[in-house]
């Protein structure tokens, strides 16, 4: 099970909500199948500008859910903050969620929050390659979601359904990517899969490339988050982490994105790496000598996600990127895992949209399109909520 389908307990009727221990939180997603790393207590000291939390469910003493929560204030309005559970809480999704939330908005209210910010854990459809494939052949099929054929998760619908009858707020633009963690998403099934298996489910190019990179000698080695560098004012980095960012900065001005401090990624390997030894993984791909691609893992129980990648401009013709993808797909099925998430993408086919593009990249893996519940919005104080809505949008959000 991976962590896009709901935790199973056995449901509370009215469950309580209190703060716990980083330690109580961290034994409870053990002892889940998997849970979204963005969940894992951990994760709220990567974000440093935020405030975080962990909050338990407790049903008759027992915790029964958990959710890390990321507390933020807002410019002229710092008396209240805007509390966000990103790919979370850890709860039962399948049953009353009015007895998970109602408690939750009470206690971050009294808290201050002006409003709740979450995003469940849930999926609402799922494409499988051979049907993206076909739609993007069709012109006259523009979106994932004009496909004719799908499937439907009953729980998916159940959870919007709910969550707009209570007065939650969708937030997920209709591109699919907005201010925080993507609708769509692309993942690979591993369970009851071999490794000649996701090769045969690859497309031609794919498979190509794979070979390209071994024939031309790309090697893949983990790297070593030990920290090693220090930059002038800044804490020591370790080498390897340095190489991989120097990479993903020359990435981001190619492909025009803004990139992450190096800050951000050395803290984010000591403390995902602190919490556990296999959390969090850096493969590095060099051809004679030459770092041509590197690409960070992230795993929580049996969902590995490739959460970052960077590639050289020069020598892209000896397939750095797909070698990286391999070793970690390779991993990621030694490591026992349902699912390799490949993280966003955009619901668009239309040949003419330059976002496309990411989608026949990853649709090259087999695998499938996932779209999720989304994120929704519950406004606790509403004039504060529509002064802060108004500020988003003032400043594009």
């Amino acid at each position: 099970m991976a962590y896009s389908e709901p935790v199973r307990t056995t449901a509370p009727t009215r469950p309580t909500v209190r703060p716990i221990s980083a330690a109580e939180h961290l034994a409870f997603v053990r002892a889940q199948r998997s849970v979204s790393f963005l969940q894992t207590p951990a994760w709220g000291r990567v974000k440093t500008e935020w405030r975080s939390e962990s909050l338990g469910w407790f049903d008759s003493g027992r915790l029964v859910g958990a959710g890390l929560v990321l507390h933020r204030p807002v410019p002229r309005l710092e008396r209240f903050t805007l509390a966000y559970l990103p790919e979370g809480p850890v709860i039962d999704w399948t049953g009353d969620i009015d007895a998970w939330l109602d408690p939750l908005a009470a206690y971050l209210k009294a808290l201050g929050a002006f409003a709740v910010r979450l995003g469940p854990p849930v999926c609402t459809d799922v494409w499988s390659a051979d049907e993206i494939k076909e739609g993007i052949a069709d012109p006259g099929t523009r979106r994932l979601t004009g496909l004719p054929t799908r499937w439907t998760d009953p729980v998916g619908a159940h959870v919007t359904n709910r969550l707009r009858d209570a007065g939650w707020l969708p937030q997920s633009p209709e591109d699919g990517f907005g201010v925080g963690h993507p609708q769509f998403k692309y993942e690979v099934p591993l369970a009851g899969r071999t490794e000649d298996d996701l090769l045969k489910g690859m497309n031609q190019l794919w498979r190509r490339n794979i070979r390209k990179a071994a024939k031309e000698g790309v090697e893949v080695t983990l790297g070593d988050a030990t920290p090693g560098y220090a930059a002038a004012g800044e804490a020591a980095v370790a080498d390897d982490v340095k190489a991989f960012h120097d990479l993903y900065v020359h990435t981001a001005e190619r492909d025009r994105f803004t990139p992450r401090p190096l800050r951000y990624f050395a803290t984010m390997f000591a403390v995902l790496g602190a919490e556990d030894p296999e959390r969090i993984k850096l493969y590095l791909a060099r051809h004679r000598g030459d770092l041509v691609a590197a690409t960070v893992m992230v795993r929580v129980g049996t969902h590995a996600v490739y959460a970052y990648g960077a590639s050289s401009t020069g020598k892209r013709e000896v397939r750095g990127s797909n070698a990286c993808q391999w070793a970690m797909i390779r991993d990621a099925l030694a490591a026992d895992c349902d699912v390799y998430d490949l993280r966003g993408i955009t619901p668009t086919l239309d040949a003419d949209d330059p976002h496309v593009g990411l989608i026949k990249f990853k649709v090259g893996t087999g695998g499938r399109a996932v779209r999720y519940v989304g994120e929704w919005d519950l406004p606790l104080r509403p004039l504060v909520y529509r002064t802060f809505d108004l500020y988003m949008k003032r400043r594009g959000r």
